[in-house]
């Protein structure tokens, strides 16, 4: 696990998230785990990388993300991509819910970290990019680590 300096440690990012869609807003969830997920969030045995958020009947839930069975859990884990429940407010949900209905706005979660012993999910309003800003955002990437190469060499 990863240490930040605000008190939140960090377990899982999405890194693909940031690579396939312009994250407009990002939004705090609580995440609903069972005990041997929990154990097993903490071990970081978690993937990120397929997952998307969905609203049913005005509850939001996180799809496609793998948390792996916990070692020491014989009949208590859980099935690992199975629907997990988060924790927003009702006023925040329907906002969601109206953006992505309307201007075909994607629900992504971003990163999993623990803040005071509860597991948090950042999800981001995200937009899909296309081939052309994926290409423009490598080269914009690729000349920035030349710059700093050449800065560094002299």
């Amino acid at each position: 696990m990863k240490k930040q300096s605000d008190g939140n440690s960090t377990v899982a990012t999405n890194r693909k998230a940031y690579h396939d869609y312009f994250v407009t807003e990002t939004y705090e969830a609580g995440l609903e785990l069972y005990g041997t997920e929990v154990k097993s969030v903490r071990q970081g045995k978690v993937n990120l990388k397929d997952a998307w958020c969905s609203i049913d009947a005005g509850e939001l839930f996180v799809n496609g993300m793998h948390i792996s069975p916990y070692d020491h859990g014989n009949i208590f884990n859980r099935d690992p991509l199975r629907k997990k429940k988060l924790l927003m407010h009702k006023k925040e949900i329907l906002k969601l819910f109206g953006l992505t209905k309307q201007q075909g706005y994607a629900i992504i979660p971003l990163r999993i970290y623990f803040t005071r012993g509860r597991a948090k999910v950042e999800i981001g309003l995200c937009k899909g990019k296309k081939l052309y800003d994926k290409r423009e955002t490598a080269a914009r990437k690729s000349a920035e680590r030349q710059i700093e190469r050449t800065l560094k060499e002299q």
